[in-house]
């Protein structure tokens, strides 16, 4: 076996966690938590990916508190999830595998049912645009002593998912959600020393991953996914994710993953292949956002040809930046060839999403065979179901 593949597939640690692979399944929320409840879908789901040798999987989509979340058919961080969560947790890790949960947090970008109060918060007042079909028009920038307690629920959070059993934390700081909603320049528009330059619109997801680290201990892998850029004119950079990646390298954060794009603004720039699109519109329950999906579908769904690694050239960028941590590629790992490819570059592990779905023994097969192609057609019709009864799955592959 080439020496680049021996590495993908021996131990690795991170942060005293040991994996028995380089090999992680990405955060990808994927429907299948009904009124907030983990259900069997999910738990068989991760449980056979784990069976497939996959070296730690990830909960994607742990909502820091109830107006955290996108909306009500999300998991949020508390009691009432306390024991299916961790039966959950258990039953993965009979498989061998690790279980890491991704905490996040919807900021100014929900159409929960169940918020408490009229309104979002967030970085800055403005519009709450997955809350406009359903009424929640608007997001109101925090206060200090809001930003304070918002770092507190986070923190709590992470306490918790800790204490259910989960090997390892991965904060969602991309994407579009909240914490990215004070790194970026669109939606942070701030005047005081939360908002202007790089280094201020960073000061408060900074203070969530200090908070965070308090309350999960030293000893505790912690992870975060950031975009590299908005993709979007006016958002954040590829020169400015650099300075940030930096920064929450400095702050100790273990292990960086550079995504792309925001979920809303620019969603194509993190898939890549065929749009996801027609997929949502035809599984979007609200009248008014189905309509709306279908208006600004040409300016919102970017086309995005795929091909293999389409993130390498600007990740590299990130592996240079980083001296502390480790690097976690994602974006178009399909074969040996990619693997390859990958670990040659410097990067410590490589996160997999679509691929796992389509062969959840991915890591047995590629170990097997060095010449292993995964088959994934990257037509993304699985995105596509996300909110689709039943959650998503691969509709190429039936397994």
């Amino acid at each position: 076996m080439d020496t680049e593949l021996q590495k993908c597939f021996s131990k690795a640690e991170l942060n005293g966690l040991i994996l028995r692979n380089r090999i992680i399944k990405a955060g990808t929320f994927e429907g299948k938590t009904p009124k907030g409840l983990p259900s069997p879908d999910l738990v068989e789901l991760h449980r056979r990916i784990g069976e497939g040798g996959t070296g730690m999987t990830t909960i994607a989509y742990c909502a820091a508190e109830n107006n955290g979340r996108l909306h009500a058919d999300m998991m949020y961080m508390d009691e009432y999830v306390r024991e299916p969560l961790s039966k959950m947790i258990a039953t993965i890790k009979t498989t061998g595998a690790k279980v890491s949960g991704q905490l996040s947090h919807a900021g100014a970008m929900t159409k929960n049912s169940e918020m408490e109060g009229w309104v979002a918060k967030s970085a800055s007042f403005g519009p709450n645009l997955l809350g406009m079909a359903c009424g929640k028009f608007l997001s109101l920038g925090m206060t200090r002593p809001q930003l304070r307690e918002r770092a507190q629920v986070m923190a709590r959070a992470a306490a918790f998912m800790r204490s259910v059993g989960f090997d390892a934390i991965e904060i969602h700081f991309g994407h579009g959600y909240g914490l990215s909603q004070f790194m970026s320049p669109i939606t942070n528009r701030r005047h005081d020393e939360y908002g202007g330059s790089v280094a201020n619109r960073m000061r408060f997801p900074l203070e969530v991953l200090a908070a965070v680290r308090k309350a999960v201990g030293s000893d505790f892998p912690l992870l975060g996914k950031i975009s590299m850029s908005d993709g979007v004119r006016g958002g954040t950079t590829y020169e400015q994710s650099l300075d940030m990646v930096g920064m929450l390298d400095d702050a100790g954060l273990d292990c960086i993953i550079p995504s792309d794009g925001t979920s809303s603004m620019n969603p194509m720039m993190i898939f890549h292949g065929d749009s996801i699109q027609p997929g949502l519109v035809e599984h979007e329950k609200n009248p008014l956002m189905k309509v709306a999906l279908k208006a600004i579908g040409p300016k919102l769904f970017r086309h995005y040809p795929y091909h293999e690694t389409y993130l390498l050239e600007n990740a590299l960028r990130i592996r240079e930046r980083v001296k502390k941590g480790a690097v976690c590629y994602i974006g178009g790992v399909d074969s040996s060839a990619a693997i390859e490819r990958v670990m040659s570059s410097g990067f410590d592990f490589i996160q997999l999403g679509r691929p796992l779905l389509f062969d959840p023994d991915f890591v047995k097969n590629a170990q097997a065979n060095e010449n292993y192609v995964n088959g994934c057609t990257h037509c993304n019709q699985c995105a596509g179901l996300i909110e689709a009864p039943g959650g998503i799955r691969c509709t190429v592959r039936q397994l």
